[in-house]
């Protein structure tokens, strides 16, 4: 019990001697001061007793056997060492001499005596490197139980309340960092004090050639922070195939979450872990840091872009369009991110994952837009719309290209196929006329589908004059749709032109499909009305009863015809006012003395001109 007491107390003194001692002069001196309080520090102070060669090998053989009692009480504590801070210096000190004993006494390693003593010396350096490893771990473990808050930017953002039973596993709370919207810090995410004795373990473990498993040890214990950060912001840890099987509505809102955790993880966990690890292995090899970093992260981030992965490569219905348009972007905004984080060797597969996930993305969207174009062309027709309104696909297509070209710079570099694995060529696609541009053409040939597809439909109404109606509501809809925004920049002013000329080709035809007939029996040509000969009378009211029957079947079927918009139903009253008004007005002026010159000739003038204007501003307004 006294020798152990003695060897703390040597310890101790070294410990202290190496800390004041900024030169091994002036750490010779202290110790020398030491020696003089207490006969036991005089051996510290001794030069030359310990130096390596053929005589003295017995000296070797003593300072083995006394590291091995010391290596052997410290590795026998159940205690944590460094719960105990002379404990933690003594074990260090012990470890430090058994390395200069190795690397002192390596020259004259050939000789057999001194081989056979190295070899000892190796074992116990491994039994040491065992308990260090377990230190480092609990030390790891103990500074994320107690650290309850990180620093940002000099300010205290405290965690998420540790009475959070999600946090818990196995009766340990894992820290976890809320989500926070300004990206612009880093969290420390152990004390000061942990990562400083961290670093010491380090410094001892990596030169002894224990890098490797000082860096599993961390990793292990970090992993499992990240990924339970990443899942504690809402991206769950799931297979690609289990994110498949998930309904798109859910998955929409994933998305959303998504892209908030990605930044999180990107732009904050990911930068904070590489500055810790490379506090706790500050001065190292490179490569051990590179390794740990990665294998700290490489979890979490194919956490995330798993999910990223399964959407690209998810079936490709129009509706999902905008939910992978917004993972597009995210993903082009954090390549920058992927490639300064990863940067490192190991982390290659990660940087190629990330990019290709990105191209996938893109491939995906050109896809939707096929499925896009399919749609459109299966669409039946099944049952025509009533009243020759707006039909739904014509809604849906231009609702649709509306919005995406909201993201249309985006659409030009995805549409574009630019460079391979960059989509360099933004700016340029963004800049380029709506004539020439990759999106242009594209949703002029949805256009022009869509366009083919309402042709067909509107063979479903036996009226001509409805058939135009249908088709002059439709168009006039895509007319408005185009003008309105993005998309009518896309398509040109040239192409809203011919789309608004094809808008009044159909009204003139539905003018002459609905009223050509009536106007026909209005007209005064050819009729003989220079007497009041019972024979001019007779064509004069056969010609009224045409009117008449024609103009009440006329406004019974399209009083239940539909216009939609308001401007164009106006503008149809007015001009069928314009034209038959004042033909009926001629005829009655003309000929209405010859039939009220006959027997019950009142009866024939069924409609007076206010009449016909009354009921004619009581038409498209779909009522039965």
């Amino acid at each position: 019990m006294e020798e152990n007491g003695d060897e703390k107390l040597l310890a101790v003194a070294r410990h202290i001697a190496k800390t004041l001692g900024r030169t091994e002069t002036m750490t010779d001196d202290i110790l020398q001061i030491f020696s003089a309080f207490d006969g036991r520090l005089s051996k510290m102070s001794d030069k030359g007793d310990g130096e390596a060669g053929p005589g003295n090998v017995t000296v070797l053989e003593q300072a083995l056997k006394s590291l091995d009692r010391r290596v052997s009480r410290f590795t026998a504590a159940e205690r944590p060492l460094w719960s105990d801070t002379a404990d933690s210096a003594a074990f260090l000190d012990t470890v430090d001499e058994l390395v200069v004993i190795l690397r002192d006494w390596e020259p004259i390693a050939s000789e057999e005596q001194v081989s056979d003593l190295l070899r000892r010396a190796g074992d116990l350096v491994q039994q040491a490197m065992f308990r260090l490893e377990d230190e480092f771990r609990l030390l790891i473990e103990r500074g994320g139980e107690s650290f309850d808050s990180f620093s940002v930017a000099d300010e205290a953002v405290h965690r998420s309340d540790d009475s959070d039973s999600d946090g818990e596993e196995e009766g340990r709370v894992i820290p976890v960092a809320n989500p926070i919207p300004d990206y612009d810090f880093v969290i420390d995410a152990l004390p000061s004090g942990t990562i400083a004795e961290l670093h010491e373990i380090a410094k001892r473990m990596v030169p002894a050639g224990y890098g490797k498993e000082c860096s599993h040890v961390y990793s292990s214990c970090r992993r499992e922070f990240l990924e339970e950060s990443v899942s504690r912001l809402g991206l769950e840890k799931r297979s690609i195939e289990e994110v498949q099987k998930t309904p798109w509505a859910q998955l929409e809102e994933e998305i959303d979450r998504w892209i908030k955790t990605a930044n999180m993880a990107l732009k904050i966990f990911f930068p904070s872990e590489r500055r810790l690890i490379e506090r706790v292995f500050s001065g190292l090899l490179p490569s051990v840091t590179d390794l740990t970093f990665m294998e700290v992260c490489r979890g979490a981030a194919i956490q995330i872009l798993n999910f990223a992965d399964a959407i690209a490569i998810g079936t490709r219905a129009p509706e999902r369009l905008f939910g992978v348009l917004d993972l597009f972007e995210a993903m082009r905004d954090l390549m920058p991110e992927f490639n300064s984080v990863f940067s490192d060797f190991y982390c290659y597969s990660i940087r190629a994952e990330a990019l290709t996930i990105w191209k996938r993305l893109g491939e995906s969207i050109r896809g939707i837009f096929m499925e896009l174009e399919n749609l459109i062309r299966r669409d039946p027709a099944k049952a025509a719309v009533p009243g020759g309104g707006v039909h739904p696909i014509t809604r849906y297509v231009m609702n649709y290209l509306r919005a995406a070209c909201g993201s249309r710079q985006t659409l030009e570099q995805i549409l574009q196929r630019a460079i391979d694995g960059e989509f360099e060529n933004l700016d340029a696609c963004a800049s380029a006329g709506p004539s020439t541009s990759s999106l242009s053409v594209e949703v002029s040939w949805i256009m022009e589908l869509l366009e083919s597809n309402l042709e067909v439909k509107s063979k479903m109404y036996r009226d001509p004059a409805l058939s135009a109606i249908f088709l002059m509501n439709n168009n006039r809809y895509i007319v408005q749709k185009a003008r309105d925004g993005e998309l009518g920049t896309v398509l040109g002013e040239d192409w809203v032109r011919k789309q608004a000329a094809k808008v009044r080709q159909h009204h003139i035809n539905y003018q002459r499909a609905a009223w050509g007939r009536l106007l026909a029996a209005l007209k005064i040509e050819g009729l003989n009305t220079s007497s009041g000969s019972g024979n001019a009378r007779v064509v004069v009211k056969e010609r009224l009863k045409q009117f008449n029957a024609g103009f009440e079947e006329a406004y019974r079927a399209q009083k239940e015809w539909v216009v939609v918009e308001e401007q164009l139903r106006t503008e149809l009253r007015i001009s069928v006012a314009g034209n038959l008004i004042p033909a009926y007005r001629s005829f009655l002026g003309r000929f209405q003395n010859v039939v009220e010159g006959g027997k019950h000739g009142d009866k024939y003038v069924k409609y007076s001109l206010e009449e016909i204007e009354t009921k004619i501003n009581g038409l498209f307004e779909g009522r039965k």
